[in-house]
């Protein structure tokens, strides 16, 4: 999943990217709106992380625009701004969450996953396939019970497996929907994930490769 991060203190801005990309999030970040209202119209973001008050104003403002447009993507605003009449401010302009700084980190990776599982697509907090489950909550993953220790990024394109694993996933897709902009779709990354995950899940093999095509979730009772 896709989350675009609007913030523009730098330092501030790259320990949130890092802490939402170790939750296994891609994570877009820019430094003010007009940034963010081109990324808006480009990607499909799963949430949006906003800062209240950037260079350009007072985020509010477009945020409200956008919703009367029928703009929905979940809204988390992360602000000094803590007041009861600012949050009131922040929930009628259309934001789903306020969150005021400074922040614990752990809160915000949970306030995130809670508003991603809200949004209209209804993502599961549990997933499950074969014998492997997906604790979306605990951010854990086991297989015939046993816990399995993965990466962010093999957390993530496992959980696109489990959501869509009757259909073949493209390179192009899981790069799409599991890395940020500074990805590079022609290197071998997703395969190199890939093949970690495979390894960690150990037999009988659960990821097919689809020649030509890109990768499936199966049963264990099909030749990978």
């Amino acid at each position: 999943m896709r989350v675009l991060l609007v913030e523009d203190e730098e330092d501030l801005r790259y320990v949130i990217a890092a802490g939402l990309r170790d939750a296994g999030y891609a994570v877009d970040a820019v430094p003010d709106w007009p940034d963010a209202d081109v990324m808006l119209d480009l990607v499909p973001y799963s949430c949006v992380v906003l800062d209240r008050m950037v260079p350009s104003g007072d985020t509010l403002y477009p945020l409200q625009e956008r919703r009367r447009r029928g703009w929905s993507t979940p809204v988390l605003c992360l602000t000094a701004l803590n007041e009861v009449p600012d949050r009131v401010d922040g929930f009628r302009s259309g934001a789903d969450d306020y969150l005021a700084k400074p922040f614990a980190m752990v809160e915000l990776v949970l306030r995130v996953g809670s508003l991603v599982r809200r949004a209209p697509q209804r993502l599961p907090v549990h997933l499950s396939h074969a014998d492997v489950e997906l604790d979306e909550a605990r951010r854990e993953v086991r297989r015939a019970g046993v816990l399995l220790y993965l990466t962010p990024k093999e957390y993530a394109v496992l959980r696109q497996f489990l959501l869509h694993r009757d259909e073949v996933l493209t390179r192009t897709t899981l790069i799409e929907r599991c890395w940020d902009e500074m990805a590079d779709p022609v290197s071998n990354v997703v395969d190199a994930v890939v093949a970690g995950l495979r390894r960690k899940l150990g037999p009988p093999p659960l990821i097919r490769t689809v020649r030509g095509h890109g990768f499936r979730f199966v049963d264990g009772a099909e030749r990978s």
